[in-house]
């Protein structure tokens, strides 16, 4: 794929004469299009033309030039690992969770880092005044990004991405009602492209019994972008009474862990080091099973909460959910080996990435003592494995436990585990600028407050609020 806006851009730039610019558009339009060079010309010479008429730094107005200006930070997202499910990731995505805080507050917010957002029916203005009978109603919602190395998979990554959206609904104790997709796709891309992913958002759908019941579909880029990447995301509703928050975690507590065969990551991880034949181990709703039946079962007012195994994989989790439950966890490894399904195991190992580091599609349970041996029963009776893996404490440290008794503190790396051969290439060191950068962005992030409020004054003295 080709971002012709981003190039053009780039280039203005770096000083390139407008001729060298069109030339390399020309080049691009060729490498994706069959097109006439002509054509090509008038295309580059359109594009060249919007990129320097539409330049911030040739506004005058200072209120309209700082609302188009980005408060860079000199950090690119591949620099701080965004979107890596390590520590750089987590450090952003907590910037991300306060910037998306407002006076109105959530039942369970973004700053929860939680696997899905909340609130309740009746604290939602407009409706509490009215004559609803909504009691103790909880909302529960989730929005969940494509797999960015599936593009070119489209059945499995409507499948994965779907099943995981749902996955964070059931994890909350929300059964969902509701499945909506967001899907962007390059201009060149085929259309069998767009309906082969519907087909797989679609077979979630029918499985779960949960209804597709709203949409969009996009080019990525409009005009600007050329390929035939497909990106996007699945967002998915669910009501609950009872909320399944990581914060209802108590000293104490057992935590159980269910089979794990992967979803998005395994299935990567499969097809781009050519071991196909996994891709089916993945292909299943095992992980939706067992959340309904613990939803249906009478012990759910002694689970505290539920969380799967995605970010970062059991260490990013772990690390994740002590943050907010404020506790420390003691891990059997041997246990949790045990839960790995074996021919993703034996994969994982000959390609040579820490399986404690990479999604697992496993569910973690974190319950009273007195009712974990009822929970790992009724599953293993719908042919689900489960176990006990560890115990809730209270040192804030996420310890290890091996089979000769070694006990070991783990943290997450500054990436999850590299599980692909660019991944690990780029490797999963933590910069040694580390200190620098988070610095920068932290800067950008308290500019960009600074930013909204002047928008919403001036928003409010235009229009008398």
């Amino acid at each position: 794929m080709s971002d012709l806006e981003g190039l053009t851009r780039n280039l203005l730039k770096k000083g390139y004469s407008e001729q060298e610019i069109i030339g390399r558009l020309v080049q691009e339009y060729h490498d994706f299009k069959e097109i006439e060079e002509s054509l090509a010309i008038k295309l580059a010479k359109a594009i060249l033309d919007e990129c320097i008429k539409s330049d911030p730094s040739s506004v005058s107005e200072i209120f309209v030039k700082d609302l188009l200006d980005i408060n860079k930070a000199e950090v690119t997202i591949g620099e701080q690992g965004v979107g890596c499910r390590g520590a750089g990731d987590f450090f952003v995505h907590k910037l991300i969770a306060e910037l998306s805080e407002t006076d109105y507050k959530a039942f369970l917010s973004p700053t929860s880092l939680d696997d899905a957002g909340a609130v309740r029916m009746q604290e939602i203005k407009g409706l509490r005044d009215q004559k609803f009978k909504l009691g103790d109603l909880i909302i529960v919602s989730k929005m969940e990004g494509i797999h960015s190395r599936l593009s070119d998979f489209p059945f499995i990554c409507g499948f994965h991405v779907t099943r995981a959206a749902l996955r964070d609904l059931y994890v909350k104790g929300a059964t969902p009602i509701s499945i909506m997709i967001d899907v962007h796709l390059g201009d060149d891309a085929d259309v069998g492209k767009l309906f082969d992913f519907i087909a797989g958002v679609s077979t979630v759908s029918d499985l779960a019994k949960v209804p597709i019941t709203a949409g969009s579909t996009l080019r990525i880029g409009g005009d600007m972008v050329i390929g035939n990447r497909l990106v996007g995301g699945i967002s998915a509703v669910g009501v609950c009474r009872k909320l399944l928050a990581r914060r209802n975690i108590q000293v104490g507590d057992r935590i159980l862990m269910t089979e794990g065969s992967g979803g998005g990551t395994i299935t990567t991880t499969a097809i781009y080091s050519g071991n196909h034949e996994i891709v089916k181990e993945t292909m299943n709703i095992k992980f939706l099973k067992a959340c309904e039946t613990i939803l249906n079962s009478g012990y759910m007012e002694n689970i505290r909460a539920m969380c799967d195994v995605t970010n970062g994989g059991l260490r990013g989790d772990l690390y994740e959910i002590n943050y907010e439950a404020n506790c420390g966890v003691n891990i059997f490894e041997e246990k949790v080996r045990m839960l790995v399904n074996p021919n993703v195991l034996s994969m994982l190992d000959k390609v040579g990435v820490d399986y404690l580091g990479v999604s697992l599609d496993a569910l973690l349970i974190y319950c009273s003592e007195t009712i974990s041996n009822d929970i790992i029963t009724d599953l293993r009776r719908i042919g689900i494995k489960c176990d006990e893996i560890g115990y809730v404490d209270d040192s804030n440290q996420v310890f290890l436990t091996y089979k000769d008794k070694k006990r070991t503190e783990i943290l997450p790396k500054f990436r999850e585990s590299a599980y692909t051969k660019i991944k690990q290439e780029i490797g999963e060191k933590t910069p040694g600028s580390l200190k620098i950068m988070e610095k920068n962005i932290e800067k950008a992030a308290e500019e960009v407050l600074k930013k909204r409020q002047k928008i919403i004054d001036y928003i409010k003295r235009k229009n008398n609020i």
